[in-house]
């Protein structure tokens, strides 16, 4: 009897075990929550939910293949913009990778929410070198101080982040910084056009195939670098 009630005993513990060591490599294999330092998605990888193609006239196709988005040439831009409500409108930070796979001009436009209105981180602009902001004080990046030549390569990924406080417009190209503005007292704008259709979050490539992906999007606190 003893023996018997000690064998089911040992049954039931060793069940319990398997049952819980189970339960915690399932748990183990489950994708970690998001962090407020990873921010937010704003791409899932598989489609273009969120996402709303802009129809500028002779635009070129738009498609998910293999965790990418991939911009075809159009006739002039190929564009998308965020079809949802933005999570910030300052001090934010927002980031993606985008590679130019074929053409000769700007593979990303990034068009973003600041001071109240919206600005656009041209990168490949004006032949495929040109990086800067359009527009300040309504003048391109082709004609601000923002404006520099960049060499980037076709088929390469590049990872762009855009930073935007309430006095501070800050971009990077990989771990170079490429922008640094105290945006306090400027017009900011965008360039006038078909361009204008990306507000309030857009990406747009002129006469060029491009591909992005890892988009995100995440709230910054000011530094004391800020006001400086």
């Amino acid at each position: 009897m003893i023996t018997h009630l000690f064998s089911t005993t040992a049954l039931l513990l060793l069940s319990f075990l398997v049952s819980c060591g189970a339960q915690e490599t399932k748990a183990d294999k489950a994708a970690p929550a998001p962090t407020k330092k990873q921010g937010k998605a704003l791409f899932d990888g598989k489609s273009l939910k969120g996402w709303k193609k802009i129809d500028f006239g002779g635009t070129g196709d738009i498609e998910v293949d293999d965790g990418e988005i991939i911009l075809y040439t159009g006739e002039l831009l190929t564009g998308l913009k965020w079809d949802g409500e933005v999570p910030y409108k300052t001090n934010y930070e927002i980031s993606l990778d985008a590679m130019r796979i074929d053409g000769v001009d700007f593979f990303c436009a990034l068009t973003f929410p600041i001071a109240g209105a919206h600005s656009t981180f041209v990168v490949g602009g004006w032949g495929g070198s040109l990086v800067g902001i359009s527009s300040i004080d309504d003048m391109d990046a082709s004609e601000n101080s923002t404006g520099s030549v960049q060499k980037l390569e076709d088929k390469q990924w590049y990872k762009l982040r855009v930073r935007v406080t309430d006095t501070r417009l800050d971009a990077w190209i990989d771990e170079k910084q490429v922008v640094k503005l105290l945006h306090t007292g400027r017009r900011m704008g965008m360039r006038f056009g078909e361009i204008e259709e990306c507000v309030p979050i857009g990406i747009a490539t002129f006469q060029t195939k491009a591909a992005i992906k890892n988009i995100r999007i995440k709230s910054v606190e000011p530094d004391a670098s800020d006001s400086e």
